[in-house]
């Protein structure tokens, strides 16, 4: 028998994100619309690592607005869609090794609305082409980047000391934009469902699951890494317990910051509105909430089979429920 801990509920916690990814994934199904999805992947150069992870909740911020103007404005744009998709995006900071890799997964609709409350569908291929991303987004973050620099507004750590130097700073930015930013896709959906289904994976996922720790010695933990390649076979990490936990350390996120985002047709404000015009529009809404309203133990018995008045040694009802409480049977 394991004993667990009652739920601590932190967000970094692995223990603590199963439920919540489920009722999160649920809200989300009532949100979408019948047209094609996209998974876009965001990912900064690591030369702006230690500037990044001295101004995190400045810089995850400027992030997110990059990456929503960037998809945004190119969709308002009639040569790609021509009208305004519904957007979620989520803050990864991690490789498989547990280092600092900053990246934003975006889940894309290929439909939206047009100023004239239309519905407008791209074809089943992503609608922008991957160059035009990338400039857009290069363009955007490093001219913010540059204003928060003249404002005064970053804090420059020892690792980056020098950049307070304004012929540093202007050389190493020179150098940010002769690199190659390359935003990918990463899975094009047809299916109206599966796109919220996989970016469940990513939504309430930490640093490092438990199911990926091979062993723990007094010395060193071991865990599990995909190959480099897709084609390379699962791989073996091995850290000391102070370099582990320094590096699942840097991926705890500033307090209260918000790591997944809705922009688009989701934007919190004008959510409800959109998704009824939509709806309409389309004649349908294709899904709907499918735990909204259960108890805790009614959840656990519907997504994983697991009912709390039932033993777990001897699977006999051993339980019965008082009220709120559950006691022994005589």
């Amino acid at each position: 028998m394991e004993i667990h801990n009652n739920s601590c509920r932190n967000r970094n916690c692995p223990n603590c994100q199963a439920v919540l990814k489920e009722l999160w994934v649920d809200k989300r199904r009532a949100e979408v619309i019948d047209s094609p999805y996209f998974h876009v992947v965001f990912t900064l150069p690591h030369q702006l690592n230690p500037l990044i992870y001295c101004n995190q909740k400045l810089l995850y911020g400027l992030l997110h607005r990059c990456c929503a103007e960037t998809l945004l404005e190119l969709s308002a744009d009639k040569k790609w869609l021509g009208a305004t998709p519904g957007i979620i995006q989520v803050l990864h900071t991690w490789n498989q090794e547990l280092d600092y890799h900053v990246h934003m997964h975006c889940i894309v609709s290929g439909g939206g609305l047009t100023k004239d409350g239309k519905i407008r569908k791209s074809s089943k291929n992503f609608f922008i082409r991957t160059e035009v991303l990338r400039d857009k987004f290069k363009g955007k973050y490093m001219a913010h980047l540059s204003s928060l620099y003249k404002s005064g507004s970053l804090v420059f750590s020892s690792s980056c000391e020098k950049l307070r130097n304004s012929y540093h700073w202007k050389e190493w930015k020179n150098s940010l934009y002769e690199m190659d930013w390359c935003p990918y896709i990463k899975e094009t959906f047809n299916g109206f469902g599966n796109a919220i289904e996989y970016l469940g994976r990513y939504t309430h996922k930490v640093a490092l699951s438990n199911n990926r720790i091979l062993s723990v010695t007094e010395t060193e933990v071991t865990f599990s890494a995909r190959g480099k390649k897709p084609t390379d076979p699962k791989r073996q990490i091995t850290l000391s317990h102070e370099e582990f936990i320094r590096r699942f350390l840097m991926h705890v996120l500033p307090f209260g910051f918000q790591k997944i985002r809705y922009y688009g047709f989701l934007n919190n404000r004008m959510k409800s509105r959109n998704l009824k015009m939509i709806f309409r529009i389309q004649g349908e809404q294709r899904f709907r909430q499918r735990y909204a309203g259960l108890s805790m133990a009614e959840l656990l018995k519907a997504v994983w089979a697991i009912d709390l008045a039932v033993c777990p040694q001897c699977g006999h009802a051993a339980m019965q429920q008082l009220g709120r409480s559950y006691a022994p049977f005589p």
